[in-house]
Order: structure tokens, then sequence, then C-alpha cells
């Protein structure tokens, strides 16, 4: 394999792309990251081109079309990321301006040239100098401002220069809204939040100094540092930002509706187990399709792209808590046993269709709700199930066990045909084990078969979603407020909270 600088380019030749070379192109474009930042592989990649321009015959036309075909295969990969790259479009256009000029690959390559020029005339490019962007709708993120309307529109994938409303809140829990990217930094979001203020009609002298902190439900509390970015998408399931003094940092407590609970009947005592199980599932299948397969690299290798590439993958990841929850709270909220044990029935049968769907993060994230301790200690409650059901719920146990780095669970997935919803924190999990395994780089070279392997894992996804989600669900009135009930949960994440609520309904269990 040709090295240049620090970037390894396979071999390539015209027409005849072997499936080894294809598979290394695949594995430097998903992993390059790792050695070497984005904009420095490109401008490595554009150098490149220009030295194989220097060469005569075959050997220089061959480098030329190893070139095309990596620019080919990263513009194709990173698709609507590069428009966070603030460097990379000039790169990008200058090196495809000198490819588009090259008459020898326009005879040898003229599909592989038009395919580029098609590319990068869809492919957003931020290039510094240019005219500034419409501005972009802003966008809803989970639990700010629970709105119908947004909660029923199809997910799309957030990026960092997305904007959104977002509330941040005074020690007193009066609240300013700011709309902010979200990829903006904490020093920013205090910048809006002190201009606000500045505007109200608050007491003068409470912007001074200000600093961000995290609350979550439970009262714990971070401190948030100015240079960090992207904390919107970081927030716990009932997390809430706070801005204050250092002198009321110790007084701040979490907002009181998150630790008021009203016991009663739900959607999903009304619903049918199938259509909030399908309803899962079409919703974690948007919320995985707008994870781009890049971020579980970026996720778990902390590349130079930073957190705001992770956006998806962490709302994917906060969503599956919050189903876990979900099955906890409104099982401990349910106060008669007869009722709490029809429950538990139907929780059991919505992970079986979960697992039918063959969407096993709903179908993880609903058993370990029901094996969250404050739900499992629930003796008399679950000795009121059919045996069938206590059965059916061992057998799902057993399949989520991670005994034996989760045979159970591997055997299971292995055998499942794409569109499926895999159990996305064992991929990560996978992931760092690989990381931490092994070096990125040995006696300065890269460790190719460290690579391989990432990349591997992350094609794993790609397959996964290789076909369309197809479950045919009608458009009645009842099933869009079943649709809206489970894209917009109200859950309790404080587990002292649930075990309050648990002994309340047994006190005695064991």
């Amino acid at each position: 394999m040709p090295m240049h600088g620090g970037l390894p380019i396979p071999s390539y030749r015209s027409k005849i792309k072997t499936t080894y070379s294809n598979i290394l192109l695949d594995d430097i474009v998903l992993t390059h990251s790792l050695f070497l930042p984005t904009e420095k592989f490109l401008q490595e990649l554009h150098q490149y081109f220009v030295w194989a321009g220097g060469m005569e015959g075959p050997e220089g036309l061959g480098r030329k079309q190893a070139c095309l075909a990596m620019l080919l295969h990263f513009l194709d990969t990173y698709q609507g990321l590069l428009q966070e790259e603030e460097g990379a479009g000039r790169i990008i256009k200058d090196l495809y301006l000198l490819i588009m000029k090259d008459e020898s690959l326009y005879q040898d390559l003229r599909e592989d040239t038009l395919r580029l020029h098609q590319l990068v005339e869809t492919v957003e490019l931020k290039i510094p100098d240019e005219s500034q962007l419409p501005s972009k709708q802003v966008k809803p993120l989970f639990r700010h401002f629970r709105r119908i309307d947004s909660c029923l529109q199809t997910r799309v994938a957030f990026r960092g220069s997305d904007e959104i409303f977002c509330r941040v809140y005074m020690p007193d829990h009066s609240y300013v809204t700011i709309r902010s990217r979200l990829s903006a930094s904490v020093q920013d979001i205090l910048g809006s939040v002190t201009e606000k203020l500045q505007y109200s009609e608050e007491p003068a002298g409470r912007e001074d100094s200000l600093i961000l902190v995290a609350v979550a439900s439970s009262g714990e509390k971070v401190l948030l540092q100015p240079t960090e970015d992207c904390v919107f998408t970081t927030l716990g399931i009932n997390s809430h930002l706070f801005a204050c003094t250092r002198d009321s940092y110790e007084a701040l407590v979490p907002l009181p509706e998150e630790i008021q609970v009203s016991p009663g009947d739900t959607e999903i005592h009304r619903g049918e187990p199938e259509d909030v199980a399908n309803h899962l599932t079409a919703f974690h299948w948007e919320l995985f399709r707008c994870v781009h397969e890049l971020e579980f690299v970026d996720y778990v290798f902390h590349g130079e792209r930073g957190r705001r590439e992770t956006a998806n993958l962490e709302l994917l990841l906060q969503r599956c808590s919050e189903v876990t929850h979900w099955v906890a709270t409104e099982v401990l909220l349910c106060e008669a046993p007869g009722k709490r044990a029809q429950l538990l029935k139907k929780f059991i049968k919505i992970a079986a269709i979960c697992k039918q769907n063959q969407d096993l993060l709903s179908f993880y994230a609903v058993v370990m709700g029901l094996d969250n301790a404050a739900v499992s200690r629930l003796r008399l409650t679950w000795e009121k199930l059919p045996g069938k059901f206590k059965n059916l719920f061992r057998k799902f146990e057993n399949l989520t066990d991670p005994c034996r780095n989760h045979k159970s669970y591997r055997e299971v997935i292995s055998k499942m045909k794409p569109p499926v919803i895999p159990f996305v924190p064992l991929i990560l999990k996978d992931l760092t084990f690989l990381h931490e395994g092994s070096k990125t780089l040995v006696d300065g070279l890269v460790n190719i078969e460290k690579l391989h392997s990432v990349a591997e894992k992350v094609r794993t996804v790609r397959k996964y979603r290789s076909r369309p989600l197809c479950l045919e669900m009608e458009a009645s009135p009842h099933h869009l407020q079943t649709k809206a009930y489970v894209r917009q949960f109200q859950v309790i994440d404080n587990q002292n909270l649930l075990f309050e609520l648990s002994y309340k309904l047994e006190a005695n269990s064991q």
C-alpha cells in the first residue's frame, strides 16, 4: 500500500476493484480520524494527487486513479457531515478542480469523474468567506417544549450548526429561553443568557459572573466548564441547565415538577401492546437512521470533530434510558395490584413484539425496565402473573444476560436479516474494547489491523440499515394519540424516588 506523508492509500486499478482494496479504502475513510484530522487527511490527499501528476506513464495514472477513488469514497461516506468541517470545503473543491482538469482521468474514468461532479454538487460544503446560508429551521430536542406537532414529525439528523430553543433556569426556577446552535459552548450559552437578562426586569447584577450547571432530578449537580460544547445532548433525561453565581451553586435544587408524581391511568393502560410496540419500533428506527456511522467512531475515540458529531447517537442512548425508566415509572405509578400485574403482562407482550420486529433496542430497554430493582422487588405483583408470562420473561432475561460477552444476544442478532435495530450500547462497548485493547500507532506506523477491526464493527451498523423498515400502522386519531404518547414519555429517572413508590406499594416485599 503506497504511503504519502501520514496517509495510507490503497492501490487502485481502473475497472478492477478487488474486494480487498474496496474494504481497505472503506477502513481508511471510516477510521482516519484516529490518526489524522479530517482537514489534514484531505491536505495529504491533495498533495498526493499533485505529486502523482509529476509522474509519467501508467504508474502516475494509477496513483491519480487511487486518489480519485479515495475522494469519491470519502464524499460518499461523509455526505452532510462535511458542512461541519470548517476547512474541508476549500480543499475538496481545489482537489475537485485539479481532477476535473486532468484529461487522462477523463479518458479512462469518465463514470467516476461524473460521479465526483455529482457528489460535489450535492454535498453541502462549509467554505469560509462565502455568503451566509439562509437561517435553518429551529429543531426540537427531546423534552424541550413538548408539543404534539413537533413530536409527530419524522425525526431528522442533527448537526452542530443546527439551532434549537432551550430554557436556562435560575436558582428561583424562573427561566430565560434562548436560541442557540447545538454545538454552542458553555461560554456562548452564558453570553446569550446574560443578554436576555439585561433586557429583562430582573434585579441588577444577577447576570454577573454566571456559571452553567446541569442539575438532575436527583439533585446531582455538574458544573460545566466554559469551553465545553454540545452540552444540550449530554443532559440526563430530566436534567436542566441552570445559570447562577458561584455563591448560589450549593443552593440549586431540581425543578418541582420533576419530583411530583400523579398516580393514575395513562395511555399505556388504554393502548394495545402491538400498537405501542410498533410505534416504539418506528420511532427508534427514525432515531437509529439519523445516527451517522462515523458517530460511533467519534463517540468512542473522541475524534477531532468533537461532541457535535455525536449528537444523534447521544440522543438515541438517552432514548434507550428513557424507555427503561418509562417502564419502571408506569408500573410504580399503578396503585391497584391487579392492574399492576396486568401492566407487567402488557410490557412483556410489548417486549415480545419488539423482538419480533427485530427492534432489540426497545426489547432490551423494556426488559431492563422490568428488571429495575424497584420493580423486581414487587413480589406480590409478580406472583399474580400467569406462569406462561413468568417463563417468557425468564427467557427474555436470559437473552439480555451479559454473561460470556452477551453470547445469547449475539447468537440471536447474527441470525437476523436487515432491517434490525441493535442494542446500540453493546456496539459502543465492543468499540471501546477494540480501542483499549490495542494501540492506534505502533512504532510510528498506523495499526491497520486495529483500523480494520473498528471499521468492521461500524459496517455492521450499515448492514442493519441496508433495507428499509416497513410497518403497517393506521393513521386514525387513536393511533396518532398512541404515537404522540410513545414519542414524549413523562418519566421518573430518580432511583430513590422509584424506590419510595415501590415501598408504598409493597412495604414488605423482598
